[in-house]
């Protein structure tokens, strides 16, 4: 159904952007009818608007919003149950839910923003836990054929932030519904990040349930990142890098409190938020309206009324200024609307 064009309350950002049209999408077997419609205009496909930023007015094309719901689990023994979930389904909800029929393995990513359906594509994670760790499979409408596609993790190919969604077959597909393998006793806990634990000591808590490290988690997220609700933003903008241990070797000679964490042979993961806050970015705002968030450096922020085009240039000075810097390139994690 055509609805309406403006997209400002549907990307966390912000952005006041028009499209041609707005489609949504709530059933699997309302994709082809809704592609028809579309079929020779440029197509995005959004779901929770919370990792992308239009760096332009107007996207020249239609916009498909995708609300597939459901959640259904399968048992696959005593140790483990399958959950399959609509890829419209509101992730943090979602992670609440599994939390409430006592399934462990995502308690760690509570509160990111976002869709179910978005989660594969990022291979999103925090405090250690990825999605590739309890990803079973998914399933996605190829929009050539119309057909529906079995992805297994495999054939995902994730990496840091990446999936083959994003890269090989961007464009290609929408995800329909995604499969989690999730422990149904004897959970994992992984506490393993010292503010997790630091958290759950201040709570009172010695022996944590997957309930606990998820509430551990909110109080941590929110006590550092802005509410999308309140000030526009996407999360973390930039990746965390990757570099040779040489150029870690070559920073240290200036900057002997540089944080890293190991990564490949050779390599290390560098702190991207730690680099952004060294070269000043961190709390500062421009013209009164955007910027970089006081409590974390990786976030960019829309207080009201910034063009998408100043958030794209913002970005791009603090990339620069980073290179210059310390040497180091850094890669946005947002999707760029151009």
């Amino acid at each position: 159904m055509q609805v309406q064009n403006n997209l400002k309350a549907y990307n966390t950002f912000g952005i006041n952007v028009n499209c041609n049209e707005i489609y949504f999408i709530n059933s699997v077997e309302e994709i082809p009818s809704i592609f028809e419609k579309c079929k020779g205009s440029n197509t995005l496909i959004l779901g929770g608007g919370s990792n992308v930023l239009f760096t332009k007015d107007i996207f020249q094309g239609n916009v498909i919003v995708n609300r597939i719901k459901g959640f259904e689990i399968i048992p696959n023994n005593d140790e483990t149950s399958f959950i399959k979930a609509g890829s419209g389904e509101v992730w943090h909800e979602f992670v609440l839910n599994c939390i409430d029929h006592d399934l462990g393995g995502l308690e760690n990513l509570s509160l990111i923003p976002g869709s179910v359906g978005a989660s594969p594509m990022q291979n999103i994670g925090a405090y250690g836990v990825e999605i590739k760790d309890v990803f079973e499979s998914l399933e996605a409408f190829h929009i050539e054929t119309g057909e529906i596609h079995t992805f297994s993790k495999e054939a995902c190919k994730f990496g840091y932030r990446e999936s083959v969604f994003k890269r090989a077959l961007k464009n290609q597909y929408i995800i329909t519904s995604v499969t989690f393998k999730l422990t149904r006793k004897n959970h994992k806990l992984n506490t393993s990040y010292g503010v997790i634990e630091a958290e759950l000591a201040q709570m009172g808590v010695t022996q944590p349930t997957i309930k606990d490290v998820s509430n551990a988690v909110i109080a941590i997220r929110s006590s550092k990142l802005p509410d999308p609700k309140k000030i526009g933003n996407a999360g973390s903008f930039f990746k965390n890098p990757v570099v040779e241990s040489s150029l870690l070797d070559k920073i240290k000679l200036t900057h002997p409190n540089c944080p890293s964490y190991p990564a490949t042979e050779g390599h290390v993961k560098l702190a991207a938020g730690w680099l952004i806050e060294q070269c000043g970015w961190k709390g500062k705002t421009i013209k009164d309206y955007y910027g970089v968030h006081k409590l974390q450096a990786l976030v960019l922020v829309n207080y009201g009324g910034a063009t998408g085009s100043e958030i794209y240039d913002l970005s791009t000075n603090i990339i620069e200024d980073v290179k210059n810097t310390f040497g180091v390139e850094l890669e946005r994690e947002v999707n760029m609307i151009l």
